[in-house]
């Protein structure tokens, strides 16, 4: 129960901490966050734990509220924002990864405490690097465009937790499809395979889905005069 309670605990705080961030920086605070989650979100998936007996990895939550982001940059800044979101995650991603893969690379002092520490955080398998990075491109792209599709089709400001939840469901369940096909598919017989794919997939969506509110409270937010469109 403590795992249970204490995950409820953390959820909330990282959806505050999203909300500061836009609150207290406006669109770019967006865009850190995004850097910030994309970064964590691949530490924390290293460390499992369990809870009524199913074994979760960490960084659910914190990777679903980069969809969050882009939702929120979609729908107050337009898709083109969004979309440079994702490149800016993309690129965070790729350039702590290549940074740290050196890191790994020089040899370590002999009363060196940190060398197998860095090791198994950052020396990820080629096999999971590259199906994250698939994963992350993959499903954000299609969470901005499904996005826009609905914002086209249900505009309406009360639709919004449509356009959230619509788009957010179908891109985290292609994102949990391509990570699980490029990273561990061959590596756990089929039935452990599925068992991986939809309780991560059904852990990131119920998030999400609690993330509904937050972003309402976000939207609400005044956009900065900064953030607006430049004028003719």
């Amino acid at each position: 129960m403590f795992n249970l309670a204490w995950g409820c605990t953390f959820v909330i705080v990282n959806f505050v901490l999203f909300l500061l961030s836009y609150r207290l920086f406006g669109r770019k605070g967006l865009y850190a966050w995004v850097g910030i989650a994309t970064i964590l979100a691949n530490i924390q998936v290293i460390k499992t734990i369990e809870i009524f007996g199913i074994v979760l990895t960490l960084g659910n939550s914190i990777y679903a509220s980069i969809y969050m982001t882009t939702d929120l940059l979609n729908e107050k800044y337009g898709a083109k924002a969004a979309k440079q979101a994702v490149w800016f995650g993309f690129f965070t991603l790729f350039a702590s990864t290549i940074i740290m893969q050196m890191v790994l690379v020089f040899i370590p002092q002999e009363s060196d405490i940190s060398q197998e520490a860095l090791k198994q955080i950052f020396g990820l398998a080629p096999q999971i690097a590259l199906g994250s990075v698939c994963a992350y491109l993959v499903s954000q792209f299609l969470d901005v465009y499904v996005f826009s599709a609905l914002k086209r089709r249900f505009p309406a400001r009360g639709q919004f937790w449509l356009r959230i939840n619509g788009s957010t469901g179908l891109s985290q369940f292609v994102d949990s499809l391509v990570f699980c096909s490029i990273a561990f598919y061959g590596v756990f017989p089929i039935d452990v395979w599925w068992q991986i794919l939809l309780t991560t997939y059904v852990l990131k969506f119920v998030i999400s889905l609690a993330g509904t509110p937050v972003l309402y409270i976000a939207r609400s937010f005044p956009i900065r005069e900064e953030d607006k469109p430049a004028a003719d």
